[in-house]
């Protein structure tokens, strides 16, 4: 076989931001917390779902419901009351008869999953579990799935999730669009915030308040261990009468904004309280207060994008699977290739990968999910030493090779390309140097590879025997167990 070598460039270490703007983080004191973040950027992979009535109707949840004119949630129906009562009729045939838990928590398990965060009510308020506090929930008689054993989904979820070995976090949303406390049926909705000024109506707005509350110190109470509280709609949040100012100000000034699709309302549900209360129920509890600067968000979650680069702080990239954030007929799904590259992308900047997957309205995941992770998993059982419990290391890549490290070992992974189904015969390095006396193995399997200071870097061999028949797919991973590395950052 002809001998080819890879040499790959050196990555220069950037000021690490986010990709979209500079992102604030507040690092979190409580030590039950810090020591519950530590484990959690050990799991690096989680499973995030988005499930509820509207999925009977595959659109995008919730936001069909919302006055702001946007074109992924735009609404076929001229008649706004109407189709609102359409909408939250759905609860009436919401009957997911083919709900298997179980079936789900096994197949992320064998992906290599470590944590499940599951809607437990999403923005147009029902809820998908027992709440005692309203009766727009998958428990109520008049749910079509009231009556099965496993109504309760929530805790059917926690619960099968758990007898798996993963975490169970809670998805929950802030805004209640169903809540007369938080959408008042006297005056019109404007867009996702509460449409009326709770300054005004500070009695009204206690209610909101209250009923929050409740509904997460029901899910901190009653339904097992919870180790992530997920909070979404970040405009729920207390702003200063300064910021809201300088909104308008800016809107006003902005000739070409067109239709107002949302503004900045103080919205204080007071987070600081809430969270001590759910802390005394669930010791170390991870809380992310999503997109609120503040000592309440302690990992941060940009969505649906990888961040260009290694970020200082805890994060973790929330991705769709297939279709969309809810389930939709006839999804596609990524590929094996890119779901394998996506999260070794993602672990080698020093983040986690939260893959979503849409339970459909019969309570069944498509077949394509489960292919997925299937694929995910044969390559996680080869390579998981590689992912689990490392953290980043500069340069976090170099070319088509990323690199990791944990306890005194640093792994080169390289990235397939699409049709390279072979490993080349070599590969060389040329920001890293291992010690004299490093060991470097091909995960997979148990011989040790011959290797080769060159200038700043090195060049690893690979037998001919694994380059043909490499140990997995989609990418091949090279321990280095060494003393030390040398960094030969340009």
């Amino acid at each position: 076989m002809k001998t080819f070598a890879f040499c790959l460039f050196t990555f220069a270490f950037f000021t690490l931001t986010a990709q979209h703007g500079e992102q604030k983080y507040y690092p979190e004191t409580d030590p039950l917390v810090l020591d519950k973040l530590e484990q959690w950027q050990d799991m690096k992979f989680g499973l995030l779902m988005h499930w509820g009535a509207y999925s009977q109707w595959g659109i995008v949840e919730s936001w069909s419901i919302c006055a702001e004119d946007e074109g992924w949630c735009r609404r076929k129906s001229d008649d706004y009351t109407a189709y609102k009562k359409e909408y939250e009729n759905l609860k009436t045939t919401f009957n997911p008869v083919d709900f298997n838990p179980e079936k789900w928590a096994k197949a992320a398990k064998d992906a290599g999953m470590k944590y499940v965060v599951f809607t437990t009510k999403h923005h147009d308020g029902f809820s998908m579990f027992d709440t005692k506090q309203t009766d727009y929930k998958v428990t109520d008689p008049g749910c079509s799935f009231h009556t099965n054993p496993k109504s309760n989904i929530t805790k059917e979820i926690f619960n099968a999730f758990r007898s798996e070995g993963l975490w169970a976090g809670a998805y929950f949303s802030k805004p209640d669009w169903h809540n007369n406390y938080y959408w008042d049926p006297y005056f019109p909705p404007r867009d996702r915030n509460v449409n009326y000024d709770p300054e005004l109506y500070p009695e009204k707005w206690e209610k909101y308040v209250d009923f929050t509350h409740k509904q997460i110190m029901e899910l901190m109470t009653d339904y097992g261990k919870v180790d992530i509280l997920w909070l979404d709609g970040g405009w729920v949040a207390k702003e200063s009468k300064e910021d809201i100012g300088k909104w308008y100000s800016k809107k006003a000034l902005d000739t070409k904004s067109g239709f107002l699709k949302s503004s900045i309302i103080n919205q204080d549900i007071r987070m600081d309280e809430l969270v001590e209360k759910a802390r005394a129920k669930q010791p170390g509890l991870i809380v992310v207060d999503r997109a609120v600067p503040g000592k309440n968000q302690n990992y941060l979650t940009p969505e649906n994008h990888v961040p260009e680069k290694e970020l200082p702080y805890p994060w973790e990239s929330c991705i769709i699977a297939g279709g969309g954030w809810s389930w939709v007929p006839d999804a596609t799904y990524m590929s094996g290739q890119k779901a394998v590259h996506m999260l070794v992308d993602i672990v080698a900047k020093g983040g986690n990968l939260l893959l979503n997957i849409a339970p459909g309205p019969d309570g069944k995941w498509h077949d394509g999910a489960y292919e997925l992770f299937e694929e995910i998993g044969n390559w996680m059982k080869i390579n998981n030493d590689a992912i689990y419990g490392t953290r980043a290391i500069s340069p976090y890549k170099e070319g088509k090779v990323c690199l990791t490290q944990k306890d005194g070992a640093v792994y080169a992974i390289y990235l397939a390309d699409e049709n390279e189904k072979e490993i080349p015969s070599e590969i060389c390095l040329s920001s890293i140097t291992p010690a004299k006396n490093a060991q470097l193995t091909l995960l997979g399997t148990d011989q040790e590879l011959k290797w080769e200071k060159v200038g700043n870097g090195f060049i690893v061999h690979i037998p001919e025997k694994f380059q043909k028949t490499p140990p997995c797919n989609y990418a091949w991973v090279v321990k280095i167990k060494t003393d030390n590395i040398e960094l030969n950052n340009n």
